[in-house]
């Protein structure tokens, strides 16, 4: 058998240098993986045993919320119910300097609660709120910034279709990891506020103040009661069956469907037009993770299966580095990787390495798992190849270049840094939730 630094070096090189070339990642993957069977399973044999594990990677039962949480939040988006709720909280929160970044970061925390795609929280965001925070004159970090820190919360706050898929590729309960995000992303929810406060303290011009009409407390009220406590109901329902044991994650994604689309008919809002590209958007994107999870499964399984994977956790666990010192070697491997790939790559080259190294260290793979999960949510936002800056220079004002919205994203990053900090010294944070469960 070939030396582990051999193995690593054929795989992993071989796959970034199939990247490097422009091969999508999932072809990037296959063709690693044809050579790899090959070289170190024994030719057509191993063939066989790659198309053997396609099958049993993509069939397992906790991949099935994936698909229901996608149809959930495109159905909540197109049928025009994240409009209303936006219109409602807008009027809720009243007089305030700054608040329409405030109205971002209330929106975006409960839509990603609603949607699990940071791409669709962010787009959503942009196109609603930038013109409006333009031409009331907020400065572009003031409009562009809260957009790109609240549409990452869907990475964590449940239900997270990355969660979903971080779970089964690491084999971690997903139930416990979608709940062990709540009160982490709550927190830095608040941490979003507390900056806004700060900047508008600092800068007041940065987000003038302008006059808003008066409601009565009967109108807020009504308001409140139409619009968003049945958002607040979907939400609790499909977060709390799962946090309660009542539900598995698959069951809360067909109620929470359910739930968004009664919601949308009573509302007279729901059409075929909406279904049809909720279903087509959610068919869309869980065919292509299905099929990176297929890939990356055989992938695993030759680190495994070569030798790679033992002797890389040798070699670490060999180092005169602490847990703490080598979990931050991973982050800023993920820090790294996240400026030129996208996050569900990410997963697929790291995690079959990671995952049995956490495990030799004794983290708790729950908390080890959300920690992850938020260096994914940095890396949405880190040039030059973050997937939000993108999005977010999509819907920005004309002339808004790169540089701008990266300077926009940079201080919410530093919160998502701060709360990892807070999670590492104080672990029962992601911990606690799913321990009660």
């Amino acid at each position: 058998m070939l030396d582990w630094t051999v193995s690593i070096a054929i795989l992993v090189g071989g796959l970034l240098f199939a990247m490097g070339i422009g091969l999508p990642v999932a072809l990037a993957f296959f063709a690693v993986n044809v050579i790899g069977v090959y070289i170190f399973m024994g030719g057509s044999r191993g063939i066989d045993q790659m198309l053997s594990n396609a099958t049993t990677a993509v069939s397992t039962y906790s991949l099935a919320p994936v698909p229901l949480f996608l149809v959930m939040g495109s159905l909540f988006f197109y049928s025009g119910l994240a409009r209303r709720v936006l219109d409602a909280i807008d009027l809720l929160i009243g007089r305030l300097p700054g608040r329409l970044s405030y109205l971002t970061v209330t929106s975006g925390t409960v839509f990603a609660a609603l949607s699990g795609s940071s791409l669709a929280n962010t787009g959503m965001l942009g196109s609603l709120m930038v013109p409006e925070m333009i031409d009331r004159g907020y400065k572009k970090h003031m409009a562009l910034g809260p957009i790109l820190g609240s549409g990452g919360l869907a990475v964590i706050i449940p239900p997270s279709t990355l969660a979903v898929l971080l779970g089964s590729l690491a084999r971690i309960d997903i139930g416990a990891l979608l709940v062990a995000g709540l009160i982490p992303g709550l927190v830095l929810a608040v941490f979003y506020a507390g900056l806004i406060y700060a900047q508008t303290k600092l800068d007041p011009e940065a987000a003038p103040f302008y006059e808003v009409e008066a409601m009565p407390l009967s109108r807020r009220l009504w308001v409140f009661a139409r619009d968003v406590m049945p958002m607040a109901i979907i939400i609790a329902a499909v977060v709390g069956s799962i946090l309660t044991g009542i539900a598995t994650p698959t069951e809360s994604g067909a109620l929470g469907v359910f739930a968004v689309g009664f919601l949308a008919l009573a509302f007279r809002a729901l059409n075929w037009k909406a279904i049809e590209k909720a279903v087509i958007e959610a068919a869309r994107v869980t065919g292509m993770t299905f099929l990176l999870i297929t890939a990356s499964s055989t992938f695993a399984q030759l680190l495994a299966f070569s030798g790679a994977s033992s002797g890389l956790v040798r070699w670490a666990t060999g180092m005169e580095m602490g847990p703490t010192q080598m979990l931050l070697v991973m982050l800023l491997i993920l820090f790294v990787l996240g400026m030129f790939m996208d996050q569900v790559s990410m997963m697929l080259i790291t995690l079959p390495v990671f995952v049995p190294l956490a495990a030799s260290l004794h983290f708790d793979m729950v908390w080890w798992g959300l920690i992850m999960l938020l260096m994914l949510e940095v890396s949405f936002t880190t040039p030059p190849f973050g997937l939000l800056l993108f999005v977010m220079q999509g819907v920005a004002p004309p002339g808004t270049s790169l540089a701008e919205v990266a300077k926009a994203a940079l201080p919410y990053m530093l919160c998502v840094f701060l709360l990892i900090a807070l999670l590492i010294v104080f672990p029962p944070l992601a911990t606690w939730l799913p321990a009660i469960m």
